[in-house]
């Protein structure tokens, strides 16, 4: 493994993240929602996570920006893993219910979660 990527997996803390919630934010195609609302979906999880410190040195959360989770429907999209739990309708508000109740609490939020 070369030394840039030792380091920069130190910095970000990788071996010590809990949960990891990707977002379906930035679709270039706005077949689960338009572009706006994936972006202030995006903003307001980066946003409180941080304000949460659940982000950072600590490591509890690591946040990925998706372009497509491939469920084009009611969405924003989300998923976390380890738990494999993906959730559907991630505005704002539901995102603030998904970070206290699952991140935080341990419960998943099941009227948002997408059951195969």
């Amino acid at each position: 493994m070369s030394d840039l990527l030792k380091t920069t997996a130190q910095a970000l803390h990788l071996d010590g993240y809990k949960k990891h919630i990707f977002l379906c934010a930035t679709p270039t195609k706005e077949k689960c929602c338009a572009p706006a609302e994936g972006a202030a979906s995006w903003k307001f999880l980066k946003d409180r996570l941080n304000e949460l410190q659940l982000c950072g040195p600590q490591a509890l959360v690591h946040r990925t920006k998706a372009d497509c989770l491939r469920i084009c429907t009611r969405g924003p999209i989300a998923v976390i893993y380890p738990d494999t739990t993906w959730y559907h309708s991630c505005t704002p508000a539901n995102l603030e219910r998904i970070i206290q109740e699952h991140l935080i609490g341990g419960n998943i939020v099941t009227d948002l979660q997408i059951l195969p």
